[in-house]
């Protein structure tokens, strides 16, 4: 559960940075950032497997290509869930937000320890 809460105020904390670094996002506060957060993550739970399912020989043709359309889909139903406190203003924006946003999340939880270490056996 606190590995769940730290990964959640990591993935809003990297919402809130990549809103400042991108200017086609638009999110009003640290709380709205938070809620990005929980919706992104119910959506890439739950939803993300259905598309990428049903998309899977657009996905094949594309070379994975396709996956990165899902995941500024995904981004632009959450704002669209959020409205008006979280606002994107279209798909290349959202497509934009998706790399800064995995980036950013990526360092953080390296840096915070928030992704679980491989075990080496010997």
């Amino acid at each position: 559960m606190q590995r769940l809460l730290l990964k959640i105020l990591i993935l809003g904390t990297a919402v809130m940075f990549s809103s400042y670094l991108i200017p086609g996002v638009h999110v009003n506060d640290f709380v709205t950032a938070l809620l990005v957060a929980l919706v992104l993550s119910f959506l890439n739970t739950f939803l993300k497997p259905i598309l990428v399912l049903i998309s899977f020989p657009i996905t094949i043709l594309t070379l994975g290509l396709f996956l990165l359309v899902i995941n500024a889909l995904l981004i632009m139903l959450a704002a669209y869930m959020l409205r008006p406190s979280f606002e994107v203003d279209g798909f290349w924006w959202a497509l934009l937000f998706s790399f800064v946003l995995s980036f950013i999340t990526s360092i953080l939880e390296s840096l915070l320890g928030a992704r679980p270490q491989a075990r080496i056996r010997e």
